[in-house]
Order: structure tokens, then sequence, then C-alpha cells
């Protein structure tokens, strides 16, 4: 079997070396090339053809951000950020490589894990992203860092008659650039509230709030335990904070640190189950691109409880799980590519407000 060809782009000499070290222990991993910088990065990707690239944010002459627009656009190729979370602005970068195409972050060794954790959680990390298949992110090719609002001209909304007061949305892997594309689809002055939920590690989900709501034309903010749940008109994105489940109940949004589900919390089946029981048809549901099975259950109740369901498809996803499992399971009414997701729930929103003009 051949062996998982890596590329490991870092500045600090100390740091790749370590990671060299560490990958080239492991029997089933090849470090096909070094890069000190993100230009040498792109050279490298282009000659090599490796199979994953594991990259710091933080280069000379092209940052991290750069150089996974440009592979994601020129040669995709799956991408391990490997990262520091305690720094903002480096956050903020992840984030952006994230949404332009990278599959997944990885923490920096703090110096303080017991022997071993650290590599073997590296090496694990970097042979499940080599097996990933990224697509091409135009958007790197175009140098745009937005897109126009969807119509939702087309989209016939028949197949759920009650009207929509809540929007839920999961996703896991490949999730940041997801919802980043449908929020930025979505138009101006979009009505109806969005709970969110979406993996991202611990470690690194203290801003991403925060940046998503820079991305998008909506409020984005996180939960606060015991709130009211937004109304019709209250429009906005609310998450779901790293490690609690967010859950709808008796018209509040309630923060909870119950046991973990599908290995995750917050998970999308929680808050799925939940408005299955607290809202049913009043709910449009969209699962998106992820690792797993999270959401597909949830999705499920949803349906059965007279919600509108929604998947994203196999093409457009860059892992099929999570959709895929809602699909075999007979929880979805569509399965739409990510380009359309926006403009299905537009036109949602367009028949909730009866008489509004598009």
């Amino acid at each position: 079997m051949p062996k998982i060809r890596v590329l490991v782009v870092e500045d600090s000499l100390t740091a790749r070396k370590h990671l060299v070290e560490v990958l080239r222990a492991d029997p089933e991993l090849e470090v096909a090339g070094e890069a000190e910088d993100g230009k040498r990065a792109i050279e490298l990707c282009r000659t090599l053809r490796p199979d994953v690239i594991t990259l710091d944010m933080m280069l000379p002459l092209m940052s991290g951000v750069e150089v996974t627009k440009y592979v994601m656009a020129y040669s995709p190729t799956p991408i391990l950020i490997v990262s520091s979370s305690t720094n903002r602005g480096e956050l903020y970068k992840t984030y952006d490589a994230l949404a332009a195409g990278a599959v997944d972050v990885f923490e920096k060794p703090t110096g303080h894990d017991p022997d071993g954790v650290w590599e073997r959680g590296l090496v694990a990390k970097v042979k499940i992203v080599s097996r990933i298949r990224v697509i091409t992110h135009i958007r790197g090719k175009l140098g745009s860092s937005g897109r126009t609002p969807a119509d939702p001209v087309g989209f016939e909304t028949s197949d759920s008659a009650t009207r929509k007061s809540i929007i839920a949305i999961g996703g896991s892997t490949g999730g940041p650039a997801a919802i980043v594309e449908i929020l930025r689809g979505l138009p101006p002055g979009f009505p109806i509230p969005i709970l969110l939920v979406i993996h991202i590690g611990d470690l690194f989900s203290a801003a991403f709030a925060e940046w998503l709501n820079g991305q998008s034309k909506l409020r984005v903010r996180h939960a606060a335990d015991g709130e009211t749940l937004p109304a019709l008109g209250e429009a906005g994105v609310v998450m779901a904070p790293s490690g609690l489940h967010l859950v709808v109940q008796r018209g509040k949004l309630r923060l909870t640190s119950d046991r973990e589900r599908n290995s995750c919390r917050p998970s999308v089946d929680v808050l799925f189950e939940s408005l299955a029981k607290e809202l049913g048809g009043e709910t449009a549901a969209c699962l998106l691109t992820g690792m797993g099975r999270d959401g597909a259950a949830g999705l499920l109740a949803l349906r059965h409880a007279g919600a509108l369901t929604i998947a994203q498809d196999e093409a457009s996803s860059v892992v099929f799980g999570m959709p895929g499992e809602a699909v075999e399971m007979g929880a979805v009414d569509r399965v739409l590519p990510l380009d359309q997701i926006a403009a299905a729930l537009t036109a949602v929103a367009f028949e909730t407000e009866p008489g509004r003009k598009h």
C-alpha cells in the first residue's frame, strides 16, 4: 500500500523539524517535502502533488490563508492547519483558511501534553485528512470575498405548508466554508432567525462567532442560556458555544452540558430533536457537510414532525458523512448543492412573509 505523502509547511525550523520527525516515524507516512514560506509551499504543492499538506498560518512571503486560497483554486489538496489557538489574529486567519477550503485544524504542541499524546494525535489527524476528497474553490481564482444574494425564484416550498418561524443549520468538517457561503447568499433583511451548531475544536472556537459575524450581513452571536427564542423578524444567527448543547425548550434557548451525542457537544442531533418536539413544522432545517452521523437522526425527527429538511449534496460536500446518513435514513425532503441552499432558504423566508415582493 502506498505511503501517504505529506508536504510540511512551517517557517520555524525547530517546529518544522519536529513535525517532520513525528510524521516520518509512522510507517504509513512519507514526508514528500518541506517549505519554510508560502511561496515555496505553492511551488512544492504543484511539483510534488502531495496527498496532504500540514500548514502553518503565519508564514513569510505568502500567508497560510493565501496559500490555502491558491492551492484550493489551482491544485486542490487536503490541508490540515497546524496552528496556535492563543492569538486572536492567528485564530482569525485560521477561520479564513477554513472558509477558503482547508479541511481541519490541529493545535501546535503546548509543551504540557503527556508524552506521545500530541504526536499520536497529529499522525491520526493527518491520516484522516489525507482521505478526504477536496473540491476546487473558485473564489480563489476570482479573488472574491463575497457573493450575490440568492434569488429565490424557482424554489417551491409547498412540500411543507406550515409557515416557518425558525431555521436550524448543522455542520462539521467543511462546515465553516459552507456556512459562510450560505450566509453571504442570504439577502439583506432576511427575516427568519437561524440556530447554528457547527463542530469546531474547543481550542479554536473562542472567536468563531465574532469572526463569522464579520462575514455575514446578519448578526452572529453565541446563545445565552435562558434567553427567549428569537421570533420571526428578529433576524440573526444564534450559535451554540463550544462544549455546550443548544436546546429549544418552552420558548427558551437552553445550554446544557449533558453527555455527548455522536462524540459531539454541541450536537446537531440534540438541537434538531428539541426543535422537532418544540416547533415541528414551523422549522426548516439544513444538514451540511461533515464527518460521522451527527444530525441525521435529528433531521429524521424533524421530518416526521412536519419540518422542511434539506441536506447538502455529495458533490459539493467536503465529507458526505452527515448528510449522506440523513439521506440513507429517509430524513431529507431535498438534497441540494451548496450554491442552491441560500436560495432555498430565501424562498422559505419570502413564503413566510405573504405579500412581500422580491
